[in-house]
């Protein structure tokens, strides 16, 4: 059995490791472009979609494949989908809604092709049914839905049954009240490409903190705790998937978790208005990690690296940060002002690190490498959902002018 988790884009890699955390092998795993592909045995594979709902913390949404094939006329693709056994997995009576997408391939009517999906699977469902193939399906929303999404890349077409219902950026402990939030998914990211090392000799602190999502997520990642713990996903109402994989994967979610109390501020972070910072303290006690992260009302183009140690107690301090931008909360003069500031409290001239700090910034295109003049030591291309950002990540210190 196929498992198909989709990422955005440049996200693949680090879904793979959060696979291989979890204990599978790198030959079960296949990555493309936007997409991670978990093989498991069919037995078990139940608790293997319920492990990988809840453990990936960078991924978009869990499916499972429930037929493959290639087509490159809409006579073939009706054909083929009405060949897989959709009463395995539509339930008697259920409701199924079909979207997808196609890219290179010589079929490329979305909508031509949703609706010949959903006649093809009606005409499987039909026949598993001893009926004509022109007998109606009854569909009852009542009873349930199952959602199925085609996947036509290349000419190759994966049918998919999503398992995930909300996305997975939605963890559940954040109400969407702040005005323009990072993604869960893309805020783990961001501290797991500055390459945070938790408990070390460094702290990590969001001068820009808003409703708290980096600091949160670096808090929960470095606990332990699984994210997708405190929600609930669309495949415990189908009924051969069903709710007890999920206690199960839940239980060894909490058996991983370490709660111990901290002497150190490892967690912080700070945002000018106030609102913002008690949105920030809600949302870290909804997530469980309030007493492991600290959120203050603070300036933060009066931040310095001495002000920031005075702060976390550190000598080390990852200044990690998506700060407002042109657009968004304001034009695109003031955030590249914003840009500038950042860069004069924690860059040098030479765009390399003062003394004590690394500096990790995204921002949408390459906003801040032009309006600060400093390239970035190393720079990723990433989607706040469809917004195409770039995360800028400096870490060569200047020993001549720190």
């Amino acid at each position: 059995m196929d498992i198909v988790i989709t990422t955005l884009f440049g996200l693949e890699t680090l879904t793979r490791m959060d696979l291989e955390s979890c204990g599978y092998s790198k030959d079960q795993i296949k990555v493309s472009d936007g997409q991670v592909v978990l093989t498991v045995p069919d037995e078990g594979f139940a608790l293997d979609v319920a492990r990988v709902n809840i453990f990936c913390g960078c991924a978009e949404r869990v499916f499972f494949s429930a037929g493959r094939f290639s087509a490159s006329e809409f006579d073939e693709f009706f054909d083929k989908t009405a060949l897989i056994g959709w009463s395995e997995f539509i339930p008697s009576g259920w409701a199924f809604v079909v979207t997808g997408y196609s890219r290179k391939s010589k079929l490329f009517g979305v909508p031509a092709m949703q609706s010949l999906a959903k006649k093809a699977i009606c005409r499987s469902l039909t026949r598993s049914a001893g009926l004509p193939d022109d007998s109606p399906v009854t569909e009852d929303r009542s009873k349930g839905t199952v959602r199925i999404q085609f996947a036509m890349v290349s000419d190759e077409c994966r049918m998919l049954i999503d398992t995930t219902g909300d996305g997975l950026h939605k963890r559940g402990y954040r109400p969407l009240t702040h005005e323009a939030p990072i993604r869960e998914t893309l805020a783990l990211a961001m501290v797991h490409l500055a390459r945070f090392r938790p408990f070390s000799f460094e702290s990590l602190y969001d001068p820009f903190c808003g409703s708290g999502t980096i600091v949160i997520e670096a808090a929960r990642n470095a606990l332990g705790i699984a994210p997708g713990r405190d929600r609930m996903f669309s495949f415990t109402d189908l009924p051969y998937i069903g709710r007890k994989v999920l206690i199960s994967a839940r239980e060894e979610a909490r058996d991983k978790e370490d709660l111990s109390p901290l002497d150190d501020i490892f967690f912080a972070g700070s945002d000018i208005d106030p609102k913002a910072v008690k949105s920030a303290r809600a949302n870290a006690e909804a997530a469980g990690v309030k007493d492991f992260v600290r959120f203050d009302v603070r300036d933060a183009l009066k931040l310095t690296p001495s002000s920031i140690e005075s702060i976390t107690g550190f000598d080390r301090n990852l200044i990690i940060t998506n700060p407002p931008y042109g657009g968004r909360l304001m034009t695109p003069e003031e955030a590249a002002d914003i840009y500038r500031a950042i860069a004069s409290n924690y860059l040098t001239s030479k765009g390399m690190c003062r003394k004590g700090v690394r500096l990790s910034v995204i921002t949408p295109d390459k906003d801040f490498e032009t309006a600060t003049g400093c390239k970035a030591d190393k720079s990723y291309k990433l989607y706040n959902g469809n917004k195409v950002c770039h995360l800028n990540n400096y870490f060569r210190l200047d020993k001549e002018n720190g």
